[in-house]
């Protein structure tokens, strides 16, 4: 590991990354929107930004000035894994220019029959300088993904998988299990719904902690407090 990407670790160490995603459908979908909520991020006092696809993270680019994780999410009727599951796919954000890109680690089949360690194999022959991430949903999973040398390994996929259906809450011990079997770094991320979810997983052992949903789907979040006030009308 280079120092440029041993201090942008340390940059990131206990602090929150804010995730900026919407698909296609979703009302806060385009590229400067994903932009203003990763600027709105920034002033909040977020240490890096995850985004998906090219013309978001461009777009993203221009306005923050903060160490952006990068994927391409790529869904297909065919495939389980759509976290930049091909070479082609990471490519595209590779060349936009990302400080961390990952990819689902899962030992799921991928589009065309490629393979993960090929894929993590071109990306450090083609983008040596790029840390690489492997997103995965149980400790099983990271004690495969290891030994194909990830830079950092993420929670990402914990209860968004059928192997991890039984997680409906953020995954702490998850995070607590891979840190006592690695010194490689944990990234925490997903069903992180409360501040002391945040606080929970870091002192779990993760090296920060990405927030999304929580932050950057009013429409979710709207929800939440109308439930919240129907229940009381039911009570």
């Amino acid at each position: 590991m280079t120092d440029k990407n041993r201090e942008l670790l340390k940059r990131l160490s206990g602090k929150l990354i804010v995730s900026c995603q919407a698909r296609v459908g979703w009302p806060m979908y385009g590229a400067q929107i994903m932009a203003a909520f990763a600027r709105a991020a920034m002033e909040g006092g977020a240490a890096g930004i995850r985004a998906t696809g090219a013309d978001n993270i461009a777009a993203i680019k221009e306005r923050v000035d903060l160490p952006i994780i990068g994927i391409n999410k790529q869904f297909s009727d065919d495939y389980d894994v759509y976290i930049t599951p091909t070479w082609a796919s990471a490519r595209e954000i590779l060349e936009v220019g990302v400080d961390i890109i990952a990819l689902d680690a899962t030992p799921r089949p991928r589009p065309g029959g490629e393979r993960l360690e090929d894929i993590v194999a071109s990306i450090r022959r083609e983008y040596p300088d790029t840390l690489v991430m492997g997103e995965i949903s149980t400790l099983d999973e990271a004690r495969r993904a290891l030994p194909m040398g990830f830079d950092l390994i993420s929670t990402t996929l914990a209860g968004y998988t059928a192997e991890s259906a039984n997680v409906t809450r953020a995954a702490v011990d998850l995070v607590r299990d891979i840190v006592a079997i690695t010194d490689t770094p944990v990234i925490a991320e997903g069903k992180v719904r409360l501040e002391q979810d945040a606080v929970d997983m870091l002192d779990a052992g993760a090296l920060a902690v990405v927030v999304g949903t929580s932050i950057t789907r009013p429409e979710v979040i709207t929800s939440r407090y109308v439930e919240a006030l129907a229940e009381r009308g039911r009570r």
